[in-house]
């Protein structure tokens, strides 16, 4: 047996990422070891330790996929609890910290240390994959944005997706924004992703690199003319779409006003629905764009706890998961979401839904097929996401053994229901350990953290001599 196989045995508990019945593995009947080989999952049963095989002991222990996060902007990890914009809703927050403070992000030491930041806190939370809505881009920035962070994953061993965002006109929304958010030409936008794509984006079903073609808000951050070029630009790439849609009560107000019809109505008008797809947020729909959401196979990274901390409200998860959509789970920025690891999504999802639709609405092995298998579906990492033979292998095997945990009668529902953090005993991807005994190898976690309270400090100081 070669020395990078890697055996979890004597797990108490495997869930899947499968739907139905099939997502809890039977350890009583099948056994709880699972055996790693060459990055992808071997064999997964009663399994004795080969020669020169590495062995996690996962006894008393929860094994599941990795979460897949659909929706992140790992550069607002530094803004987390600004106070300027702690109590406001979407529109006044976003001028008030993402803009305001987008002009302390102008060079990359500060891109990099927020995106580490945000990288570290979602790994730790068991996270192995991270779509990045990155838009911090402007004409002539003096630093290469999309390496960096794609550098920061993979010092960490994460599989990264980059959303290459930005805009191509001056949004009316934003109040006295800086020059670190002027906009982009339509050409100047289309080359930079293709010149992305041709430096990172690979598109294998477990890629650690992906590229997707994603404008800010296909609302206010692009002329509605340019919406149908950028999306026959990105299939021609082979890449996928992405944004943000119906984040708001204004958000509908605006489309029904300024183009009479619904969001979804205005996106599909435009070549931006369908498998290639995903939207963020979702969370004004109306019973018609849920059937026209599952019925184009377009997707959804539904990211509660932003909603909740800006009061935007709660997007329709159980009647899309019941119409046949696909349905992932996403932090959405630190800025609006001071919580950003996937295990208090999870446990926010959870009660969401069950507190506005009955203690029936949803499922606690529902909420883990969204925030996995759903999430590797959205992205097209169709080799990752579920714990099956041949599948790569990213899983954490987290040992709920802290004092929250204790009584606990099921402990499948544990990174869901009880809403803390178990210690996480490893973490792979792709075979890979890239948390081991809840400490990640080789970060130093005390200069971070100084890193970062520096950084805020010095964006705090010049934000007061700016007022």
């Amino acid at each position: 047996m070669s020395a990078d196989s890697v055996l979890i045995r004597g797990a108490e508990v495997v869930l899947t990422g499968l739907p139905g019945a099939a997502m809890r593995h039977d350890v009583a009947r099948d056994g709880g070891d699972l055996r790693v080989r060459d990055g992808v999952i071997e064999a997964i049963g009663r399994l004795e330790p080969a020669p020169g095989e590495r062995v996690v002991d996962a006894s008393g222990c929860l094994v599941q996929p990795g979460w897949v996060n659909t929706h992140h902007h790992l550069f607002q990890s530094l803004l987390k609890g600004v106070p300027e914009g702690i109590d406001l809703p979407l529109v006044p927050w976003l001028s008030a910290v993402p803009v305001a403070y987008r002009r302390y992000f102008d060079h990359e030491a500060a891109l990099r240390v927020a995106a580490r930041v945000g990288l570290v806190e979602l790994l730790l939370s068991g996270c192995t994959t991270v779509a990045d809505h990155q838009y911090h881009y402007w004409p002539g920035m003096p630093f290469d944005a999309s390496a960096a962070v794609f550098d920061e994953a993979a010092a960490l061993g994460q599989r990264l997706v980059l959303c290459r965002g930005g805009q191509t006109k001056a949004r009316a929304i934003d109040v006295d924004p800086p020059p670190q958010t002027a906009p982009e030409t339509l050409d100047a936008f289309l080359a930079a992703i293709e010149r992305d794509v041709h430096r990172f984006h690979d598109p294998a079903p477990d890629a650690m690199r992906r590229v997707v073609c994603a404008p800010t808000t296909p609302t206010w951050s692009v002329d509605p003319d340019e919406l149908r070029p950028i999306a026959r630009a990105a299939r021609a790439m082979g890449i996928r779409l992405h944004s943000h849609l119906s984040e708001t009560v204004d958000y509908v107000r605006f489309c029904r006003e300024v183009h009479d019809c619904t969001p979804m109505d205005f996106v599909a008008r435009r070549e931006w629905v369908g498998p290639d797809v995903w939207f963020a947020h979702m969370v004004h729909l109306s019973p018609d764009e849920v059937l026209q959401v599952a019925e184009t196979g377009t997707g959804i990274a539904h990211c509660p706890q932003s909603n909740f901390r800006l009061g935007s409200g709660i997007a329709p998860v159980p009647a899309l998961l019941r119409a046949g959509a696909t349905v992932s789970l996403a932090v959405d920025g630190a800025a609006s979401n001071e919580a950003a690891d996937m295990l208090s999504e999870a446990h926010a999802c959870w009660l969401a839904h069950r507190a506005y639709g009955g203690a029936d609405a949803i499922r606690t092995d529902d909420v883990v097929r969204i925030g996995t298998a759903g999430g590797a579906k959205v992205l097209g990492l169709d080799r990752v996401g579920t714990l099956v033979l041949g599948q790569a292998a990213d899983l954490a095997v987290w040992s709920p053994d802290e004092a929250r945990f204790m009584g606990l009668h099921d402990p499948a529902v544990a990174t869901v229901a009880s809403g803390g953090r178990p210690r996480l005993r490893a973490l792979l991807v792709a075979g890979r350990m890239v948390v081991e005994d809840d400490t990640i190898p080789g970060l130093d976690m005390d200069r971070l953290r100084a890193q970062a309270r520096g950084l805020v400090a010095t964006m705090r100081s010049a934000h007061a001599a700016r007022r």
